[in-house]
């Protein structure tokens, strides 16, 4: 009965997340992309209930609906965008840029026209020893301006976003880009905060409160969750509501991580006079007893654009990277905590009895802090503090996948360009196919991978590259990812005895 009352709780919640995320994107009902997605839920839900909680859920019938599903809805999401018939009633943008700017622009109404005069004052925004503007393009979107480039891209873009300012005040935003054939143009993009002003004290407040909504319930389901880790049944806790303390120990650290990580990055934001809402927390009332983790973390979401590649990139490691703070110590003192276990006793879905073998960072880890204890035969019976600990890794590691929208997508996107940042996101699905072909472990990050679109919105200065040292720091959060999701090699393993 518990299990179907929380998924009645989450089945709203995921129906509005789905409807977020594809109804401007598919003709396919949003009712059906949500039943497809819940399908899994449903059925691992009906085959508990029929079982019995105390049964492990078995493997295949974890993975068979979970795989299916995710392809199904990739399928779904698919078929429904629009073919290329119906597309030729509006000019088509260049392959790379549609996909770049329609995010921005999406629900904003085409631009006002703009009479011969201010025709003439937007070509005299661009002087011919700095950009020589040979044709303005005229779209739904956004008008380009397409021409040479006569200077570095930096002084390029400062001085003609300078012009077409004093020339058109806040009315648009200045995009600077490469096309697929590496040529640079200028696109000016109506701004859809110059009629929102006004508007912007009431929408605050209510973020305001949204977001501490959104943390007191988080708290209340990673606390849950924590006690949870004890061995507190639910009826306990409904019980006893005082056991509920001793969940702390998993919640607090847990969301100090996942504060820190996101307040890092809005506090970055404003530092670029990026505006942001506040981190907005995730809760996530458990399914099944192994994947108690009580939230998926939090979002921060941008109200304005970025304005370089320098912004991006510093945004997305300070935030991914500051967790680390917290996640380490917490993960080497939980871990000291932790009772040593046979390894037939460790599931690779039960956080609270792991295997650290399944992450190169966390095996390390572990035989720092467990010493001679941790043999080869043995795995861990996480303490709570642990556990938040490994949640915060997961979280981390999540962020730093290579793909799209995620800090990892940001920082590759920053250092690499759009271009090359897309070609690396495919072929970090495709490798990740293999690696789950081969490691059954490696299912779990192959789907979430997927999963994830492909296309980062652009910086409005989209063409100026980074420094050296970011571009190191970029590497060296790749090879972060890489340590945190790859299993620890059988070599390493013997040499370390474990």
């Amino acid at each position: 009965m518990k299990l179907w009352l929380i998924l009645i709780i989450l089945s709203p919640i995921a129906y509005f997340i789905v409807n977020r995320s594809v109804k401007d994107k598919t003709t396919t009902p949003v009712w059906l992309c949500w039943l497809v997605i819940m399908l899994p839920s449903f059925i691992w839900t009906t085959w508990t209930y029929f079982v019995g909680e105390e049964q492990p859920l078995p493997l295949l019938v974890f993975l068979i609906p979970l795989i299916s599903c995710t392809f199904l809805y990739g399928w779904l999401v698919q078929r429904g965008k629009p073919t290329k018939a119906n597309q030729k009633a509006e000019p088509a943008l260049e392959k790379i840029q549609q996909p770049a700017i329609a995010p921005m622009v999406t629900n904003n109404p085409p631009p006002r026209p703009i009479d011969s005069q201010e025709e003439t004052t937007l070509r005299n925004c661009f002087p011919w020893n700095i950009y020589y503007l040979q044709n303005i393009d005229y779209r739904p979107q956004a008008i380009f301006c397409r021409g040479k480039l006569k200077t570095i891209p930096e002084k390029a873009y400062d001085e003609i976003k300078e012009n077409v300012e004093q020339a058109f005040g806040d009315r648009f935003f200045l995009i600077f880009q490469e096309s697929l054939k590496g040529k640079p143009f200028f696109a000016l993009v109506p701004n859809p905060e110059a009629k929102a002003a006004e508007e912007g004290k009431l929408h605050h407040d209510l973020r305001r409160g949204f977001a501490i909504t959104m943390f007191l319930i988080t708290l209340l389901t990673t606390t849950v969750a924590g006690a949870s880790i004890d061995g507190t049944s639910f009826e306990e806790l409904l019980s006893n509501p005082g056991t509920l303390i001793q969940g702390f120990t998993y919640s607090l650290p847990l969301l100090l991580i996942i504060a820190l990580q996101k307040f890092s990055h809005y506090f970055v934001a404003a530092y670029y006079e990026i505006r942001t809402t506040l981190p907005y927390f995730i809760p996530f009332p458990f399914l099944l007893d192994s994947f108690s983790v009580g939230t998926l973390g939090a979002i921060v979401q941008r109200k304005s654009p970025i304005p370089h590649r320098k912004a991006l990139f510093d945004t997305a490691i300070v935030g991914s990277l500051s967790g680390l703070i917290i996640i380490v110590p917490a993960l080497i003192w939980g871990l000291s905590l932790s009772e040593v276990v046979p390894l037939e006793e460790s599931s690779m879905f039960n956080i609270q009895a792991q295997d650290p073998r399944l992450s190169f960072l966390l095996s390390l880890l572990a035989k720092l802090a467990l010493g001679s204890a941790l043999t080869a035969e043995m795995g861990i019976q996480l303490h709570p503090l642990a556990t938040a600990g490994c949640v915060g890794l997961f979280i981390t590691a999540i962020n730093l996948m290579p793909i799209g929208q995620l800090d990892g997508g940001h920082i590759i996107h920053a250092v690499f360009g759009q271009k090359t940042a897309i070609a690396v996101g495919q072929v970090t699905r495709i490798l990740a196919l293999l690696f789950a072909l081969i490691h059954p472990y490696f299912w779990i990050w192959t789907i979430i991978m997927w999963l994830i679109p492909l296309i980062d919105q652009p910086a409005l200065n989209d063409v100026t590259e980074l420094d050296n040292q970011r571009d190191l720091c970029g590497l060296i959060a790749l090879a972060l990812l890489i340590v945190i999701i790859l299993p620890l090699p059988d070599a390493v393993g013997n040499l370390l005895n474990i």
